[in-house]
C-alpha cells in the first residue's frame, strides 16, 4: 500500500447547524406549549376560551329566476332577429318584383310602340303601292277647250264640238255657281248639294231629273270616260247607287259641290277621277 494512500475516516459527520437550529425551535415550541396547558388545568379560576366563529355571507340569489330571464331575453332578441329577417326578406321580394313587373311594362309598350310603327309603315306603303297604281291606271282626258275649233280632240281621238245650246245652258250655269257654299240638301239660289247643283243646271235646259245623286247615275245612256262631252253627268261610286255626281263642263275639267270645306269647285278630272258618266241630251 502506499504511503500516501488516502484512509478513509470512520467518524459521523457532523451534524448540520441550522438543522439543529430548527429542532432546538420546534422542541422548544413543544414544551412551552405542554407548560402552558398544564398551567391552565391547574388554575380552576381561570376564564373559559371561548371559541370564535366566523360567519360567511350568505348569497341571497334566485339563480332559476336569472336563468329563466336570460333564457327569456335571448329568444325575444332571437324573435326579433327572425322578424327582421323576414321583413327584410319581404322588402327585398317586393323591391324584385316591382322592379321586374316596372321592366314586363316597359317590355310591353315598347312592343306596342313597334308594333303601331310598323302598321303604319305597312299602312303608307299600301296607300302610296294604292296611289302609284291608280296614276298608272289614270288615262288622261282631253276634251273641248271652248274655243270654236270643232277639231280639237278628246281622249283617244274621238273628235267633239264644243257645248252648244242646251249643253251650254247647263255648263255655263254651273261655271256660274263656282265659289257659293255647300250645304246638305242645298238646292240654290245661295247653296246646293251635288246632286242639287246637277238638277238645277239641267233645268236651265228645259229637263228635269231625279233629286238624289243614285237616280241621277242611271237617268241617261252610259258613256266612256273617254268620249266625254259637255253637259254628260258623272258619277262617282256605282251606277244606279252614286254617292256623288258633278256636271262634266269640257276641257277635262268639271263643276261639282264637293264638300262643306271647298264649297262648289271647278277642278281637273284628274285632281277625283270618277267612276262613269251618262249622257241626257
Amino acid at each position: 500500500m502506499s504511503l500516501t494512500a488516502h484512509i478513509p475516516s470512520h467518524r459521523k459527520p457532523r451534524r448540520s447547524t441550522s438543522k439543529l437550529a430548527v429542532r432546538a425551535g420546534v422542541a422548544g415550541g413543544v414544551l412551552s406549549t405542554l407548560a402552558m396547558a398544564g398551567t391552565a388545568s391547574a388554575t380552576p379560576s381561570a376564564e373559559p376560551v371561548h371559541e370564535t366563529t366566523l360567519e360567511m355571507p350568505v348569497l341571497n340569489l334566485d339563480l332559476s329566476a336569472e336563468v329563466s330571464s336570460s333564457v327569456a331575453k335571448a329568444a325575444e332578441n332571437t324573435r326579433a332577429a327572425a322578424v327582421d329577417g323576414e321583413l327584410n326578406a319581404l322588402e327585398e321580394s317586393a323591391r324584385t318584383g316591382a322592379a321586374a313587373e316596372a321592366k314586363q311594362l316597359k317590355a310591353d309598350a315598347q312592343q306596342k310602340a313597334d308594333a303601331e310603327t310598323k302598321a303604319k309603315e305597312e299602312a303608307d306603303r299600301k296607300a302610296e303601292a294604292e296611289r302609284a297604281s291608280r296614276s298608272a291606271a289614270r288615262t288622261p282626258i282631253q276634251s273641248n277647250s271652248g274655243s270654236s275649233s270643232a277639231g280639237s280632240s278628246q281622249g283617244k281621238g274621238t273628235v267633239t264640238a264644243p257645248a252648244t245650246g242646251s249643253a251650254a245652258a247647263i255648263v255655263n250655269f254651273a261655271r256660274a255657281q263656282v265659289g257659293k257654299a255647300y250645304v246638305m240638301g242645298g238646292t240654290g239660289p245661295s247653296s246646293f248639294d251635288c246632286s242639287g247643283l246637277v238638277q238645277a243646271a239641267y233645268r236651265q235646259a228645259g229637263i228635269s231629273l231625279p233629286r238624289m245623286s243614285q237616280a241621277q247615275s242611271s237617268a241617261g245612256t252610259s258613256v266612256s270616260l273617254n268620249a266625254l262631252q259637255p253637259g254628260d253627268i258623272l258619277y262617282w261610286g256605282s251606277k244606279g247607287s252614286a254617292y256623288h255626281v258633278a256636271i262634266y263642263v269640257g276641257g277635262g275639267k268639271f263643276v261639282g259641290a264637293q264638300n262643306p270645306s271647298t264649297g262648289i269647285v271647278e277642278r281637273s278630272l284628274s285632281y277625283d277621277k270618277p267612276t262613269g258618266a251618262v249622257r241626257v241630251l
